[in-house]
């Protein structure tokens, strides 16, 4: 029985990598914390809370790599891995902020 093939996956990335690799060409940082918590403080880019990550989707489409962020890394890394089971993602580039925005304040 010939094994399944391996699902697309996303890099945890640091604080520095963030910076480095957000200025790439086609990049889009994609905040997926509630709008209230992108009001308050954020890092730049597209805000799509969690919740609304696959109704949104089609907008992450014209960009690559996708740089997915929150606040401790918990809801980036769901969103990241929910963005590769869909079809149209699994030729991209992903990258999770491993830790999240406040592993970066310290």
């Amino acid at each position: 029985m010939a094994a399944a093939p391996a699902l697309p996956t996303f890099a945890d990335i640091s604080m520095a990598e963030f910076h480095r690799l957000r200025q790439q060409p086609g990049a889009v940082v994609v905040d997926v914390r509630d709008e209230w918590e992108f009001d308050e403080f954020n890092l730049g880019g597209t805000n799509i809370p969690l919740p609304d990550i696959r109704t949104r989707r089609h907008e992450l489409l014209p960009y690559n790599p996708l740089l997915v962020i929150c606040t401790n890394g918990v809801r980036s890394r769901v969103a990241a891995k929910d963005l590769l089971r869909q079809p149209e993602f699994r030729e991209k580039t992903l990258y999770h902020l491993a830790g999240g925005i406040v592993e970066s304040e310290g």
